[in-house]
């Protein structure tokens, strides 16, 4: 039995396939879920020893400009975020991943800096240009690809590690290494996932776009929301950097030490919060999510 064709002028809508790094893990995997639920073709970007149940994957190696570009050619939007270890390994990945980028051609591409300061060029805390992160983003600028950088500061889910969450709920103290007059645009994971989801649908915004709470929140601010979903007093107590690293050193090894000296440069800066004319609530309207809004989602 023949089938019939289309009706003239209608075409079978093409399905938009969008690659997303880290897509196990903290920073991808909101996005995966987000773009899923969307009806749209989110695969995700995996090494060869993760897997995924129920997801489309495709496998990747950071260190194979090959791999990388057998994973975006043809895709509509790639989200990119550099693995935690070591400087020049991150350096070397971020070559190779604007290599692909170049060599691929994919739509569209949105970085995550991670943290990572790209929008306070006269802050001595703004990534430098040798850095992995500099790197990445000049090396897929330069490629003539669309693109757009999510640029958050501190993620609320360092909140949730258990040395600190841990005595928010038994002691009522929020003990965290920044000044508690230290204004922070917080953001959380689901904030840059649905930014990024924005980016990949609103092409004609490029650049950095700054996701967090504007105006910042001070300790006792953050400590408030905590209060609120927990039901009990909770305070916010400022500790130094180096108590801190201890504190995660059990949980993380070496790399505790860095931590810390990122949290005493930070400390030494009056403010960690995003510019007004770049953030997403200029841009888009979308404010990120409340610490205690936050909360109910991550935690029920």
């Amino acid at each position: 039995m023949l089938a019939h064709p289309p009706p003239q002028g209608l075409t079978k809508k093409k399905t938009m396939t969008y690659i997303i790094h880290g897509a196990s893990g903290a920073q991808g995997g909101p996005l995966l879920k987000r773009l899923s639920a969307a009806g749209k073709n989110a695969v995700g970007a995996v090494r060869a020893s993760e897997a995924l149940a129920a997801t489309q994957t495709v496998r990747i190696d950071n260190a194979s400009v090959e791999s990388l570009v057998e994973a975006y050619r043809g895709a509509d939007g790639v989200f990119i975020h550099l693995p935690q270890t070591d400087e020049g390994s991150r350096a070397t990945y971020a070559r190779n991943i604007a290599r692909a980028v170049d060599l691929a051609k994919p739509g569209r591409v949105v970085i995550s800096t991670s943290g990572i300061i790209v929008d306070e060029p006269d802050s001595p805390l703004q990534a430098p240009a040798d850095s992995a992160m500099a790197i990445l983003i000049e090396g897929v600028r330069s490629t003539g690809v669309s693109y757009a950088v999510v640029a958050p500061r501190l993620y609320l889910e360092n909140l949730l590690l258990p040395m600190v969450f841990g005595p928010t709920q038994t002691e009522g103290v929020l003990r965290y290494p920044l000044r508690s007059d230290q204004p922070v645009s917080w953001s959380s994971h689901l904030d840059v996932a649905e930014i990024a989801e924005r980016l990949f649908e609103q092409t004609s915004v490029s650049g950095v776009v700054g996701v967090g709470q504007l105006p910042g929140l001070i300790g006792k601010d953050v400590a408030t929301g905590f209060q609120r979903h927990l039901g009990r007093d909770v305070a916010f107590e400022s500790i130094t950097p180096q108590a801190f690293g201890a504190m995660i050193e059990p949980l993380i090894g070496p790399a505790s030490a860095a931590i810390a000296a990122f949290y005493g440069a930070l400390q030494s800066s009056p403010t960690n919060t995003i510019p007004h004319d770049t953030s997403a609530q200029t841009l888009f309207g979308i404010a990120p999510r409340s610490v205690e809004q936050w909360l109910g989602e991550t935690l029920g």
